[in-house]
């Protein structure tokens, strides 16, 4: 008789986002006229860079020939790809990575998810709180949590780190020090961003403990501060304890393309195994890169051109964000985020909690945002929007939001 992975049923009901779109359907067909704004999930809604649909005419084209057609691809992902992305996000950068340190995939939220699962089911795991609940989850799932507590709003045996106004939605070092320490910077939920101080004090953290830091730089591209850095290999001991994840999706409007990279240095080795060879190993299996048409697109972000085009997208969502930061403000909320980050952290109204603040959202004012207590016990009282909008539906939006 088979069993199955009892580790799923610790699961709180739904994935967030699944939990939102079933209430906006819901409202959605009880009122067929309604005209709801979604600031909710960080879908980007900007068309395809021309460069970028350029090179993936190209590729399609070459794909209709003998010559040019190509089958599966390096497990790795091809050169032309990771030479690019070494040059300008590393290199440029003052990094030291090399192309056989990056693996190409299908996206970063795979990789996000499936990195665990080359450590042992006995590390003890950090996250942020509030944190993108993906981390969380897939930990949960491999059995590396307790039960979920409903008194503390998360999962025993977790290490969560506070993230609060207080301590400008930075967590502290932890005091117990944990196997892996997930953090996301510019962070999602919130919106923040680590100084290069700070960044250096968790890699030096992560190397006198023994931990491995798994660091998702998925927004990297929204930076407009000095000081704030863009890779965590930025930072001196990096290489010795950190593994780097980005995304091609909130830079340059690949949601539906998919194409992602993750970068493990050969430095990181454990009991004299290397972590390089074990993500190698399981990336060769699964197989789970990018079609040759997508990696050819994803070269195409780092051209010359494709680098302008995106430059002005991205200034497009953060004036998005500029205009919700505003508007919330004059409307008597309190608001974070939205300078490093196309996210804004929103206080709730005084005794308010984040899924009612979602409900009277969509009821009253027909705008849709992500409760922040689907991030973790410490988003209640908290309400994610996002600058992934139009400048017509950000405008309306925050006038509808004014008016409540």
């Amino acid at each position: 008789m088979y069993t199955i992975n009892e580790n799923y049923l610790k699961l709180q009901g739904s994935y967030l986002f699944s939990e939102i779109a079933k209430r906006v359907a819901a409202y959605k067909e009880a009122h067929p006229e309604a005209d709801v704004i979604r600031l909710g999930i960080g879908d980007v809604t900007q068309p395809i860079a021309p460069a970028i649909i350029e090179a993936l005419h190209k590729a399609v084209d070459e794909m209709g020939t003998p010559e040019g057609f190509r089958g599966y691809g390096p497990e790795q992902g091809y050169e032309f790809l990771r030479q690019a992305i070494v040059k300008n996000d590393y290199l440029a950068r003052g990094c030291d990575i090399s192309p056989e340190e990056i693996f190409v995939s299908d996206g970063a939220k795979c990789d996000v998810g499936n990195i665990q699962e080359i450590f042992g089911t006995d590390n003890t795991v950090a996250v942020c709180d509030p944190v993108y609940p993906v981390y969380v989850d897939t930990n949960v799932m491999a059995g590396r949590t307790g039960q979920f507590n409903p008194v503390t709003g998360g999962f025993d045996k977790l290490i969560y780190m506070p993230c609060t106004a207080e301590n400008g939605f930075s967590p502290k070092l932890p005091e117990q020090a944990p196997d892996l320490i997930y953090l996301c910077f510019p962070n999602n939920p919130t919106g923040a961003a680590i100084r290069k101080d700070a960044l250096q004090a968790w890699v030096d953290y992560a190397n006198k403990n023994g931990s491995v830091i798994l660091y998702d730089a998925a927004y990297e591209a929204y930076i407009s501060e000095e000081g704030v850095p863009h890779s965590i290999y930025e930072c001196e001991g990096a290489r010795g304890c950190a593994i780097e994840m980005h995304s091609f999706s909130k830079n340059a409007g690949f949601t539906g393309l998919r194409l992602g990279y993750t970068v493990i240095p050969k430095d990181l080795v454990c009991n004299g195994t290397s972590l390089h060879s074990l993500w190698e190993r399981r990336h060769g299996t699964r197989y789970n890169g990018a079609p040759y048409i997508v990696q050819r697109a994803g070269e195409a972000v780092y051209s010359e051109a494709g680098k302008a085009q995106l430059r002005k997208q991205v200034a497009y969502y953060m004036e998005n964000a500029r205009m919700i930061r505003d508007g919330l403000a004059q409307a008597g909320f309190t608001a974070y985020g939205g300078v490093n980050a196309p996210y804004i952290w929103l206080k709730t109204p005084e005794g308010m909690t984040s899924w009612d603040f979602f409900d009277r959202l969509l009821n009253e004012v027909q705008v849709v945002g992500t409760p922040g207590s689907g991030f973790g016990a410490s988003g209640e009282g908290y309400f994610r929007l996002t600058a992934f909008g139009t400048h017509e539906n950000t405008r309306e939006a925050i006038k509808r939001i004014g008016r409540l």
